[in-house]
């Protein structure tokens, strides 16, 4: 511990050492516009740097495979630098070992770029043709060359093949590694073949600096050490292995003297990676530790003082190395804090630009809702006025435009004669049926063909009552319109909330329930923690499974309510079919209460369609929903009514609209159906699974009644069926439900049976009390059967009884106590 102390304070005197000269420096070259101008360009100039290396690299001393393979894939990913990258990797090749190699490497760019254009003029051009163009390019040029040399043998022809090969493998390497240095990736999510094929990149540049000296020190194997110490920091032990593994493999390859570098680097990069905690002077010395220890017995004197020298050569430059560009690095590498933040950034960006879309729809609708309203208010009380204006202007037109008398009445006396026909249109709407003889003797007095004007208004108020049932029906459109639209914004509006709840990182908790779950032996692949609310439990778990076994629900569900406080089950269990024996579980809370139900009907005189429909359905929002509805009359027609209302009431209660807004939508929406009389009773009983409470609606429907051990009472609610008037009221009952309560729903076919001359409800507590059963079905069942009995087997209506009971859940399997398990803190959540 006391080391790890000394460590850090080093590095906290050297970070602000570090970070007052950044400042001065950077307060002297801020204004420089040569420097601004650099900056702005240093990805390109760094590719740029990368191509003159690739250029001068070379491996077994006469393979050059690298430049051409960087040519093609610039050609793809950045074409605007592409003649530069050409210029410098030629350049590169002039300082090469061999530097003949250049007017190879000229030429197969050349046939590159013929060869890709031709295949673009017949617009087959695809990334994915590089790898085969460059190898095509490479073995024509070399073939070509050799045979005009003569110098052709089977040795000549395998070493062009390898090299051929060698190029398109390096073509697909550099196809995934330099898309990280073009910033055209999305996301700083790598797959760890990504990561092998970065370094393989970082490795085939530091080839590029063979031969290259600073006194005793080879620059190659500074950088490649100081590659080491950046992965080992970043990824520990085994990225820092792997980096000197293929580093030393590469370097090797390209100078053979060198072949002791691969054991020596990969010991120096897992020897830093194992102290990456200490951070970076922890790694450091790591490195220095390995690369001192395997030089002492690899090599001479000499040898270990000029290995030492490189070594502190790449730890100055590793402590010379901004804090922010291991941390973009570390961004890249997956498993790493920096790469997981960077994910749950992202993730959250997304949640909430899609929260802020989702708002501004669900405002949009909110205003659209509004404004059917206000036009819906503001038009009613204009349209009176104006009808009964039009109205008179009709029956003055029709019966008064060719009278004799109609300056006196019109002109003289407007406002009597107005008031007279005013008068009559009222009686004629109190009094459809109304006659001649009906007629006040001052309008006989003051009209001279009153008659004829009686006949006409009633004409005229037939008209008026049909326009005014269209416009009734427009405007009840608009009425549910606005209400549709106000319930589609509160939707909307709900749903963007739960976009935006955000928890904190959970990776914590995934660890804790995996070494938990691992410690009773079981084979995790993933968790995943969804949801961590109390009574909105979500963890989906990939583990490996034994067929008959069942450990999701024996031992892993049992594990999880006793680390989180409540009862978990597995609300879902599917296979995975990319990988055999494997399957992915996803664990919810489990509900306090749970309803088990039962039906039984029979049709009206025996037949097989009844006018009565059900539902029985657990809702999103943890309730159970228990409907039963009555269409008028029997048959198909009755049936449509009811299954359409209690269809359209279902779905409109699983998006989470509002009870009252739902059943109002239902009576609209058969209203608007069809100008007949069909109406549909509507009895719904909503149980909270949580809680027990259940909230009742009944529309038109009879009573419901609900028994307590030997207790029976009754359940009602006064309101009309829907269907029947645009605008109903809906009263909403609340009633607590205990564990083992029977709640019976039944229809009038039933509540009816025993005639006027018996007290119906009464009746029925009697016979519900009297029915012992142990089943839902089997109560269901009973009761029907005793209602038929009392009729003597007639059935005089559509008889349909629901019942459903209420019980506290009890899990299949019970917790157990685990040595050393310890509860799950939960993260608070921020709405």
């Amino acid at each position: 511990m006391q080391k790890w102390q000394t460590f850090n304070q080093v590095e906290t005197v050297w970070s602000g050492w570090m970070h007052r000269a950044k400042q001065a420096a950077g307060n002297a070259l801020v204004k420089n516009r040569l420097v601004q101008t650099l900056v702005a360009k240093k990805w390109s100039i760094l590719l740029l740097f990368m191509a003159f290396l690739l250029g001068r690299a070379m491996i077994l001393d006469q393979l050059a495979p690298f430049a051409v393979a960087f040519f093609a894939v610039m050609y793809f990913l950045r074409r605007e630098l592409l003649y530069w990258s050409g210029a410098f990797l030629a350049a590169g090749s002039l300082f090469s070992l061999d530097p003949k190699h250049t007017g190879y490497l000229v030429v197969e760019m050349l046939v590159f770029i013929l060869i890709q254009k031709g295949v673009e003029r017949f617009e087959r051009s695809d990334i994915s043709y590089a790898p085969v163009i460059v190898f095509a390019s490479t073995f024509l040029v070399q073939l070509f060359s050799h045979l005009a040399d003569a110098q052709m043998s089977w040795y000549t022809f395998m070493m062009t093949g390898v090299e051929s090969m060698l190029s398109l493998i390096l073509t697909h390497i550099f196809l995934q590694a330099i898309p990280v240095f073009t910033l055209s990736r999305k996301n700083y999510v790598l797959k760890n073949e990504e990561v092998i094929c970065l370094i393989i990149l970082l490795a085939s540049v530091m080839t590029g600096t063979v031969g290259w000296l600073i006194g005793p020190v080879t620059l190659e194997h500074v950088l490649s050490r100081y590659l080491i110490l950046l992965f080992a920091l970043v990824g520990g032990a085994p990225l820092g292995a792997s980096v000197g593994v293929i580093t030393g493999l590469i370097l090797s390859l390209a100078n053979s003297s060198a072949i002791y570098q691969m054991s020596l680097l990969a010991f120096a990069g897992m020897l830093a990676g194992l102290l990456k905690e200490g951070n970076k002077m922890a790694v450091a010395i790591g490195m220095l530790l390995g690369t001192s220890i395997l030089s002492i017995y690899l090599g001479n004197q000499s040898e270990v003082i000029n290995s030492t020298w490189e070594s502190v050569a790449a730890v100055l430059l590793f402590l010379l190395t901004p804090r922010g560009v291991i941390q973009t690095l570390a961004k890249y590498v997956p498993g790493t804090q920096e790469n997981l933040k960077s994910q749950h950034d992202y993730a959250k960006r997304v949640r909430d630009v899609t929260a802020g879309r989702v708002e501004q729809f669900s405002e949009v609708f909110r205003q659209l809702s509004r404004s059917f309203k206000q036009i819906t208010a503001e038009v009613q009380p204009m349209q009176r006025e104006e009808e009964v204006g039009h109205f008179m202007n009709s029956v003055a037109e029709k019966s008064c435009a060719s009278c004799w008398k109609r300056q006196q009445c019109w002109d003289d006396k407007f406002y009597q004669t107005y008031k007279f026909m005013t008068d009559m249109m009222t009686e004629v709407e109190l009094r459809e049926q109304m006659t001649k003889k009906d007629l006040l003797p001052e309008w006989r007095k003051a009209c001279i063909k009153p008659d004829q004007v009686l006949g006409v208004m009633k004409q005229q108020y037939d008209l008026y009552k049909n326009d005014q049932h269209w416009k009734r029906q427009i405007i009840d459109s608009r009425q549910l319109v606005a209400e549709q639209l106000s319930g589609v914004s509160q939707v909307m509006e709900d749903l963007a909330k739960e976009i935006k709840r955000e928890g904190q990182e959970m990776f914590m908790q995934e660890e804790q329930i995996r070494s938990a779950l691992e410690e009773l032996g079981l084979s995790i692949h993933s968790i995943d923690v969804i949801s961590l609310d109390e009574g909105n439990v979500e963890i989906e778990i990939i583990h490996q499974y034994t067929k008959g076994f069942d450990e999701c629900r024996k031992i892993i569900a049992p594990l999880l309510s006793e680390i989180l406080g409540e009862h978990i089950a597995v609300k879902d269990e599917q296979a995975l079919e990319r990988k055999e024996g494997y399957s992915t579980v996803l664990f919810g809370s489990a509900k306090e209460y749970e309803v088990e139900t039962g039906v039984a009907g029979a049709a009206k005189g025996g037949d097989l369609l009844s006018g009565d429909s059900f539902s029985t359905t657990e809702l999103s929002n943890g309730k159970f929903a228990v409907a039963l509805s009555d269409g008028m009359g029997n048959g198909e027609r009755a049936r449509a009514e009811s299954s359409t209302a209690l269809t359209i009431l279902q779905q409109l209660l699983q998006s989470g609209m509002d009870e009252k807004l739902a059943i109002k939508s239902v009576n609209s929406i058969l209203m608007l159906r069809s100008s007949d009389e069909i109406y549909a009773t509507v009895d719904v009983a909503l149980i909270d699974l949580y809680s027990a409470q259940t909230t009742f609606m009944k529309i038109g429907s009879t009573p419901s009644f609900i028994k307590r051990g030997s207790e029976v009472f009754p359940v009602t609610a006064n309101n009309l069926p829907v269907g029947i008037v645009h605008d109903i009221d809906v009263d909403l009952v609340s009633v607590p439900l205990q564990h083992g309560d029977t709640l019976i729903m039944i229809t009038d076919g039933i509540y009816d049976a025993p005639g006027h001359a018996v007290n119906k409800e009464m009746w029925m507590k009697r016979m519900i009390g009297e029915i012992d059963a142990e089943t839902p079905q089997e109560f269901a069942d009973v009761l029907l059967e005793r209602v038929v009995r009392y009729h003597h087997g007639e059935i005089y209506d559509d008889m349909t009884v629901v019942v459903a009971r209420v019980e506290k859940f009890q899990p299949e399997w019970a917790t157990f106590r685990w040595p050393g398990l310890q509860k799950i803190d939960r993260p608070k959540t921020v709405s």
